[in-house]
Parts: C-alpha cells; structure tokens; sequence
C-alpha cells in the first residue's frame, strides 16, 4: 500500500495504521487538541504514537486516551506521557460521537495526528471492530491487489502466469 502523504497545508506527525485493518472506519471529525508547550515541542520532533488511541465523551466533553507523545529530556515540567488529553470539537459533533458510542456500540479512534495552519489537529474516526475472518479477508485482498501492480508495473515478463513457479524468468530459490 503507498504512503499516504500529508494533504496540502498540512504537515503529519502520525499515523494509526492498525486503525484500517482493525476497525471498519466511517464518519470521521477533525478536533483540536489542548495540549502543555512540552507537548507541541515533541509533536514537531514526530515522537508520538497513535496505537491503541481512542476518544470517550464524559460530560459532554471529549477526550483522547491512549495517545503517546514522548517526554521531553531535560525538562524539568514536562507532562504525562500517555495521559487523557482534552479535545476541541463543536458541541453537535460530540453529541454524534457520545450517541455513536453510546447507542450503536461503535468505538472512536484516533487516526491522523499532524499540525495544520501551526495547531495540533487529530482525525477521529467512529469505526466498528472487525472479526478475524474479516481481517483475513482484507489480507488476501490486499496479497491480490499486490500481486496485481507487480504485473501492470513488471509486465507479464516477470510474472508470466501469475502464481505458477515455472512462469518465473529470475533465478530460482
């Protein structure tokens, strides 16, 4: 699968990519994110990790749980490395990821950390958990859609009839 690369005006920090294989994802939100100055300095550094991030609404705020963003050395005030972290969204925009978690027992995830216009921004998704049968699914889709690249960009020279050893031009193993 390409790199996916940053939209334009903006600059990624991180990304969650266990989020697509393990989550079916849908609506996705933008949100701020309140964060200490330690914080930012490390977030331009790119020292933060977005596995296992997911957001919960508690009194009609909503915060990011799970996120890691290395501690600073040297700092003599630096913040909690994996603590919650407040995040800024229009109050209908909450209302819809409370109701989805609450009601429809969809979960939210962090997607995409990056900087846009110089504020910290996180992408949330509401994703519904896969099956592993699932999981398998999308691994083989994945292996044929490979597979199929490596034909339209090596042409039929390198793979011949895709699948059979004998169709192989390189040096046998």
């Amino acid at each position: 699968m390409p790199k996916e690369k940053a939209r334009p005006g903006e600059v990624l920090i991180a990304r969650n990519k266990r989020a697509g294989f393990d989550y079916d994802l849908g609506d996705r939100f933008e949100a701020g994110i309140v964060l200490k100055g330690s914080e930012v300095k490390m977030l331009r550094d790119g020292k933060a990790d977005l596995t296992d991030s997911f957001c919960t609404v508690l009194r009609g705020e909503a915060f990011l749980h799970g996120v890691s963003i290395a501690a600073m050395a040297g700092a003599a005030f630096g913040h909690a490395p994996k603590g919650a972290r407040k995040l800024l969204l229009h109050r209908r925009e909450i209302q819809r990821i409370d109701h989805s978690i609450a009601r429809e027992g969809m979960t939210a995830v962090a997607t995409r950390l990056y900087f846009k216009s110089g504020f910290a921004k996180i992408e949330i998704a509401l994703a519904r958990g896969k099956k592993s049968y699932d999981k398998r699914e999308a691994i083989k889709a994945q292996d044929a859609e490979r597979e199929a690249r490596a034909v339209v960009v090596h042409g039929e020279r390198w793979y011949g009839r895709v699948g059979h050893e004998s169709s192989r031009v390189g040096p046998r193993s």
